[in-house]
């Protein structure tokens, strides 16, 4: 299966000059665990729970006064719609994401997770061996 049939289109961005507070009430408002941050329609950055949790919650910092730019993943991990699940996954696993954005021409055009990709994998045992190695790669940090 090729990971542009699985992948969600319509993916929430947020402006890297946006508050953290900003961010985090989008991601509310859409009960998502991520944000795609968006420049000048070119990936910047991704912003996920992990981030907000470790670097402004953790530390103690106000999120009114931080902008996503201070605590966004900048290295962000992409695929391509015509990459094959396996090999999506793979990726995942082998760079320790669990969101990969997903650009063709170099713009975004969706977004796979693990979650999505659970949801399909029941036929192929080699990818449900990858998700769960990949799901438990915290767990042991």
């Amino acid at each position: 299966m090729k990971i542009g049939k699985l992948m969600v289109e319509n993916v929430i961005g947020v402006p890297s000059n946006a508050s953290v507070h900003e961010a985090v009430r989008l991601m509310n408002k859409n009960r998502i665990g991520c944000l795609l941050v968006v420049d000048y329609e070119k990936i910047s950055g991704i912003l996920t729970e992990r981030d907000v949790l470790e670097r402004i919650v953790e530390k103690g910092k106000n999120p009114r006064e931080t902008k996503v730019s201070e605590i966004m993943t900048k290295h962000v991990t992409v695929g391509t719609p015509d990459m094959e699940l396996v090999e999506a996954t793979k990726l995942m696993f082998e760079k320790k994401v669990k969101k990969l954005p997903i650009v063709e021409g170099g713009k975004l055009v969706g977004l796979v997770t693990m979650t999505d990709i659970a949801r399909v994998t029941s036929v192929d045992k080699e990818t449900i061996e990858l998700i769960k190695a990949l799901s438990n790669l915290h767990a042991t940090k």
